[in-house]
């Protein structure tokens, strides 16, 4: 393997996806909600242009529905191996509030990490 990391390894942490070595983000924090989305308009080491052209990143949405898609299917199987295990009583017909009250939960607390992995992974499709 060459000096670039793996590129799954990469997009998760939200690195250039043309040399994979410093952060699409201004700010590192993920819970500074003010500066979530403020990313770089060029790599600082490859100055590869983060932002081809205005609105670029509205396809992360799609990224973003699947990302949340796959999160509540896993917060259901959870459940229901916990419930399997006899943890916690969960049926999804009996206890629908539990699933509801734990999916918003996950969502709220991973909003931010989910965001910018949206766009990291939209940049990793399209930038080169």
């Amino acid at each position: 393997m060459s000096n670039k990391e793996n590129t799954l390894l990469s997009a998760l942490k939200f690195k250039c996806p043309h040399c994979r070595r410093t952060s699409l983000y201004t700010n590192p924090s993920l819970y500074t909600l003010n500066k979530l989305g403020d990313m770089k308009q060029t790599c600082e080491v490859c100055h590869t242009n983060l932002k081809p052209e205005p609105g670029f990143y509205f396809g992360a949405a799609y990224v973003a529905w699947a990302l949340t898609i796959i999160m509540w299917f896993s917060l259901f199987v959870m459940l229901r191996v916990m419930d399997a295990l006899e943890w916690i009583d969960f049926g999804f017909s009996t206890h629908p509030t539990l699933f509801i009250a734990v999916g918003i939960a996950a969502t709220l607390l991973l909003f931010p990490y989910m965001f910018r992995l949206s766009r990291s992974i939209w940049a990793y499709f399209f930038i080169r």
